[in-house]
């Protein structure tokens, strides 16, 4: 199947995953991920009518962003190393994955130089695993609490990954727990925008919908089919 195709069908997986939790498919966005991908892999999914795409790299990004003169949205979703800050922040309409306090303020900080403000989502590592970054779940909202006193950033929700083994079902707990921690940070910061939860890949992303995921983050699906 072309691109086009792949594209097509996860747009309609992710309309069907929608409708089963009686929500609204325009409400979930799509982020096609392009890490490793060619440029010319890239403007077929522009020519197919797709425009925000995510990548993991910040060198990449930038090469990228070099390379294609369309207009994109682009989203960095991978780890974020602070000597790279400066490669991403002001360049991409979201940073998904903050994950501590020295990169916040990093960020922070190139943002204001800039005179921008950078939205980020707070990743969390909801499985635990030694080898996914991304703040424990209860310490959240001790990270929350300093990042809505930094300026140039603005804070819009959450990210989470589920375990490389987790396919389907075995992913359904980690992102409703997610959704759950999201829960209960409104509460506790009524101020801060918490409505956008970035979950769910290839092998997931249906199952991340149904639990409430706004952005879901798709590459093989759409490049390999």
């Amino acid at each position: 199947m072309s691109i086009e195709e792949n594209l097509r069908r996860v747009r309609e997986r992710i309309a069907r995953a929608a409708a089963r939790a009686g929500r609204d498919p325009a409400g979930v966005g799509l982020v096609v991920v392009s890490k490793g991908r060619t440029v010319a892999e890239i403007r077929e999914v522009l020519a197919a009518g797709h425009r925000v795409l995510g990548e993991n790299r910040a060198q990449e990004l930038r090469e990228k962003m070099s390379s294609i003169a369309e207009d994109v949205e682009w989203h960095f979703v991978g780890h974020l190393q602070t000597n790279k800050v400066n490669m991403v922040v002001g360049k991409v309409r979201l940073i998904h994955s903050l994950d501590s306090l020295k990169l916040a303020e990093a960020v922070s900080s190139r943002a204001c130089r800039l005179g921008t403000v950078q939205e980020v989502l707070v990743q969390v590592n909801i499985s635990g695993e030694d080898s996914k970054f991304g703040v424990a779940p209860e310490e959240a909202r001790g990270l929350l609490e300093r990042l809505v006193e930094l300026p140039g950033l603005r804070v819009r929700g959450l990210m989470t990954i589920a375990p490389l083994w987790a396919e389907g079902e075995e992913a359904r707990p980690y992102f409703r727990r997610l959704r759950e921690l999201r829960d209960e940070l409104k509460e506790d910061f009524p101020a801060v925008d918490l409505s956008c939860l970035s979950m769910g890949m290839t092998q997931d992303y249906e199952v991340a919908v149904e639990e409430g995921a706004d952005l879901v983050r798709v590459g093989t699906a759409v490049f390999s089919g």
